[in-house]
């Protein structure tokens, strides 16, 4: 909303300051900066307030506000007096105001650095976290103006917001004074006010998607006269899912005598509804929606699902259509699934909620499903379909201009119906959330995800969210350090899906494999071996066994301590006639089921070839309720690898584990997962009887390796990594602050600054990094002359950009003992590539002989600060081999960091090699790690090379760049993407 032109000439109507919220119970509001337009406004909200509430808010009766109370409260210079307003449906619901003050109490301006701050919420909207949202984002205005403390009188029988300040995590101190409450707020941000914010974010979104999903009542909007259509097709889906709540059908063209359709009451609106309604499904034509949502906001739908077309896929139209459709919902407070959703799906038996077009629905389940594409959501459902899987809840989301992944992992964190998360992304609208949210909900169940547009740098239709410059590589490393299960495709998605709800999580990396086929044991083992887990050699039970030589073999397996988990190969067995028989399927499944209910626990895999019925048999639950299992023990040392992951063994080369791994050999008691305590080397089942069959062995192993991975993930995040604290003693925090600001000076080009090479080292230095000096040579003697100040032997080196780091083009002299090695060698690299002003020569003092490596971080504008290693040269820059750890990093992230690479062994000790100092490779990981999060401004650090040898290391070349900081959308307080 704009001012008017009379607004306050101090400052402009900051418009980055509103935000659509959501709150406590899953609506939404928009909070905004309160303008002089608002006078009407303020003084309907005041009427509605109640006298207590006034009463608290002024410490005496004050029925009504006087025209001067008016124009006070509606005129703001937005610097030393703030107004914000918590709106829904255009009117407003609560608002909170600052006055900067002196330390006597007194109006001030800055310098002074506190703020009165009073509140004022409606009674009716009370007890929704309304306040909580309002001095999260009220905080953040104030930080940015300067604001360092605020101040607020409370009575002491105002307990809703004594207990409002009480609870935001802020440093604060109390006092009792002249019969109220005094309370003095630091603004600066904790770890505890963090946490406080996003717990509350959680709980708010997870709510706002369980009101979806979890209805009491649902209207379909467009539901046609005629069988056939969409909206009638919705209506067919809830009514033969047997939906538990209340149904209605609206089509604004029925006749007035119209009662039913399809035994289900008729309306032309949702104003003749008697009855409140939660849900509404919108299928009209695009050009009918904003009438169809205004009907809904006016009569309290709490949410809709827009299946309609027309939006942002079509066009600059479109997306101007989408993005006022966002608007006008969240004006009344409702979230939205779509434009051009496929649906939603509810299997919880106390809903059964089925408001989509899926012509097969699936049955219950414990997988839940997020899907953006209708079409990939229509493929996934009939492979689970077919497969016999079952699903807790299905969310297509089309082009989810609001509802989107981020929200439903909100949600499945904490719901008991779901196991798994699968998601089918073609974008991230917020990295960095994700990334968040995805390792909490990893931490306690798996997520697996396939990222489609993964070359396309594509973002969804109508959405204004920054395009991430990393390569997918980077992507797919940052979603492994969160915990994700990252796959490439869809049928990959549902392998591993059906093996992580079906199964316990395996303890460790050993593979027995037995059936009656030598050939399929043999394919199945090179599979094994191919994903980096460890086979035991096949167990051939020969073409002659029979349903229980498999029962027996399962049994001694799954017994076995020295295996982890098992996969059982079959064929068709050959009767005596000589012809196949594999009509036994039900058989051999009930062998299988029957031996893995009894054996410890340990997940069942069963690769099988043309079994007539064996795949349906093992999908079939015996039972409902899982039953108990002696625990599994976990592995021994072992690291399953793939690419891009964990490192595998090397010949000459044994890498060590890095701080807090969970790698060392021997027995002993499971680590519990930091949330719920349950053990992560097993669970007890199959959970629900039912064991994964894939028609191929690579199949069934990927999804086996990848379950081994994920569980090692979850060991090693119960115990998370920290970051040393001796590194406090030697970084100069302030001072680097202080040093930026000189450097970027008062007007900071917003194309950033190339630091030069001694400004790059004196800001290094400051955060215990030292870069070797350089000293220029721009002719011989120069040349001659720096090498007598730094003492011989020395390395001479072009500096020109395409001569940089390039060795290999004769570039770079070392080991030059004396002066006449230096003029010779000088004398050639001249004569070779150039004059000295193109070549821009150094000299530099050698460094001790080790591995060249470099090291950088780079701010990426959507997933943030990354950090990122490899050796230097060709490994890096010709083979793409190197590592990435989102920042801040700790001690784990720094020595997994450099245990990624495939070329890891070189620092330890390949081929006899003397193992080079990697605890000073990790301590400046994350010193750089260190820097970049403290400071923003340092938007990319480039280290190369840094010879890393037996002791120590030596920084010999230096990058940095500095800039205006980026907005930082993940620190903030909670919002909704704006449109």
């Amino acid at each position: 909303m704009q001012p008017a032109p009379e607004q306050s000439p101090h400052h402009a109507y900051p418009d980055h300051w509103e935000a659509d919220v959501v709150l406590r119970d899953g609506g939404t509001a928009r909070i905004r900066p309160i303008t002089t337009d608002d006078a009407e406004r303020l003084v309907s909200f005041y009427e509605q307030v109640s006298d207590e509430s006034k009463y608290y808010r002024f410490f005496a009766p004050y029925p009504r506000l006087s025209d001067r109370d008016v124009h006070r409260f509606t005129h703001h210079d937005y610097v030393d007096r703030v107004g914000l307003a918590v709106t829904v449906g255009g009117e407003f619901i609560a608002t909170v105001r600052y006055d900067r003050i002196d330390e006597r109490g007194r109006p001030a301006s800055a310098p002074a650095d506190q703020a009165e701050v009073a509140f004022l919420v409606q009674d009716a909207h009370q007890g929704r976290g309304v306040a909580s949202a309002l001095l999260e984002h009220i905080a953040a205005v104030a930080r940015e103006r300067g604001i360092r403390r605020f101040a607020a009188e409370v009575l002491p029988a105002n307990n809703k917001m004594i207990k409002v300040f009480r609870d935001a995590g802020y440093t604060q101190q109390r006092s009792f004074e002249d019969g109220s409450v005094h309370l003095t707020l630091d603004l600066e941000p904790t770890a505890e006010s963090l946490a406080v914010q996003r717990g509350r974010e959680q709980r708010a979104e997870a709510r706002s998607v369980q009101r979806l999903l979890a209805p009491g009542s649902v209207a379909v909007i467009g539901v046609g006269r005629t069988p056939g259509g969409v909206g009638r097709t919705v209506l067919r889906n809830l009514l033969g899912a047997g939906f538990t709540g209340r149904t209605y059908a609206v089509n604004r063209a029925f006749t007035s005598d119209r009662a039913t359709v399809d035994g289900v009451p008729a309306h032309r609106s949702i104003g003749e509804i008697e009855e409140p309604v939660d849900l509404a499904v919108v299928a009209v034509p695009a050009d009918r929606v904003p009438e169809a949502v205004a009907d809904c906001g006016e009569h309290g739908v709490q949410g809709l699902v827009v299946l309609s077309a027309g939006y942002a896929e079509w066009g600059a139209e479109g997306r101007e259509r989408q993005r006022e459709l966002v608007r006008q919902a969240r004006s009344y407070g409702m979230r939205i699934i779509g434009p051009n959703a496929f649906g939603v799906i509810n299997n919880a038996e106390t809903v059964r909620l089925n408001a989509s077009l899926a012509p097969e629905p699936p049955a219950p389940g414990r997988i839940g499903l997020f899907t953006q594409s209708g079409a990939i959501g229509i493929a996934l459902l009939s492979g689970l379909y077919r497969r016999g899987a079952g699903l807790s809840t299905f969310i297509s989301a089309g082009n989810r201009a609001d509802i989107s992944g981020n929200d439903f992992l909100q949600y499945w964190y904490e719901d008991p119906d779901t196991d798994v998360a699968l998601l089918y992304l073609e974008s991230l609208g917020n990295p960095r959330k994700f990334t968040r949210l995805a390792r909490r909900t990893a931490a306690v169940k798996p997520v697996v995800v396939v990222k489609g547009a993964r070359h396309s740098g594509s973002t969804p239709p109508g959405h204004a969210v920054p395009v991430s410059r990393i390569p997918d590589a980077t992507v797919s490393a940052l979603m492994r350090q969160a915990g994700v299960i990252r796959v490439d495709t869809v049928t990959e998605m549902v392998d591993a899906g059906l093996l992580l709800a079906d199964q316990p999580l395996p303890a460790g990396p050993r593979v027995a494999i037995l059936g009656n086929s030598e050939s399929l044991g043999l394919l199945t083992y090179d599979a094994c071996l191919a994903e980096g887990l460890r086979p035991r050699p096949p167990l051939d039970l020969t073409t002659a066994a029979t349903p229980q030589d498999f029962r027996n073999a399962l049994a001694e397996a799954l017994a076995d301590d020295g295996c982890d988990s098992v996969v059982v190969t079959a064929i068709p067995w050959v009767g005596e006639d000589g012809e196949a028989e594999s009509g036994d399927g039900e058989v051999l499944a009930a062998a299988l089921h029957t031996a893995a209910a009894a054996g410890p626990a340990k997940p069942v895999a069963v690769v099988h070839v043309e079994i007539g019925g064996l795949a349906e048999a093992l999908a079939a639950a015996t039972s409902t309720v899982a039953q108990p299992r002696p625990p599994a023990q976990p592995a021994p040392a072992a690291s399953p690898t793939r690419t891009g992951a964990t490192t595998p063994p090397v010949s000459g080369a044994t890498i060590p584990p890095g701080p807090g791994a969970t790698t060392s050999p021997g027995p002993g008691p499971a680590p519990t997962t930091p949330v719920t305590g349950a053990p992560v080397t097993g669970t007890p089942g199959p959970r629900n009887g039912r064991i994964p069959a894939y028609p191929a062995a690579e199949r069934a192993v990927r999804a086996l390796a990848e379950a081994v991975r994920y569980a090692q993930w979850r060991r090693q995040a119960a115990v998370p990594g920290k970051v040393p604290e001796f590194l406090d003693d030697t970084i100069d925090e302030p001072g680097t602050a202080a040093l930026i600001d000189t450097l970027l000076g008062p007007d900071p080009d917003p194309r950033g600054l190339q630091l030069a090479h001694d400004q790059a080292r004196e800001l290094l230095g400051r955060y215990g990094i030292t870069v070797r000096p350089t000293l220029p040579a721009p002719d011989p003697d120069a040349a001659v002359a720096a090498a007598a100040r730094l003492g011989y032997p020395v390395a001479l080196k072009t500096t020109a950009p395409h001569l940089r780091h390039r060795a290999d083009l004769g570039g770079v002299r070392l080991d030059l003992a004396n002066e006449t090695a230096l003029r010779r060698a000088y004398g050639e690299l001249t004569e070779l590539l150039g004059k000295p002003a193109e070549l821009q020569p150094v000299v530099q003092a050698m460094a001790p002989r080790g591995v060249d490596t470099v090291v950088r971080a780079t701010i990426d504008p959507a997933a943030g600060a990354v950090l990122s290693f490899g050796l230097a040269g060709a490994p890096s820059e010709l083979l793409g081999d190197t590592a990435h750890r989102l920042v801040p990093a700790t001690d784990r992230d720094a020595a997994e960091l450099i245990r990624s690479i495939r070329a890891a062994p070189v620092l330890f000790g390949w081929r006899g090699a003397a193992p080079v100092d990697t605890a000073s490779l990790e301590e400046l990981l994350l010193r750089v790690s260190r820097l970049v999060d403290d400071h923003p401004e340092v938007v990319s650090i480039a280290l190369e090379p840094v010879v890393v040898a037996t002791q120590g290391l030596t920084v010999l070349g230096a990058s940095v760049r500095l800039s205006p900081p980026p907005a930082r959308t993940d620190l903030g307080p909670r919002r909704l993407p704006n449109y």
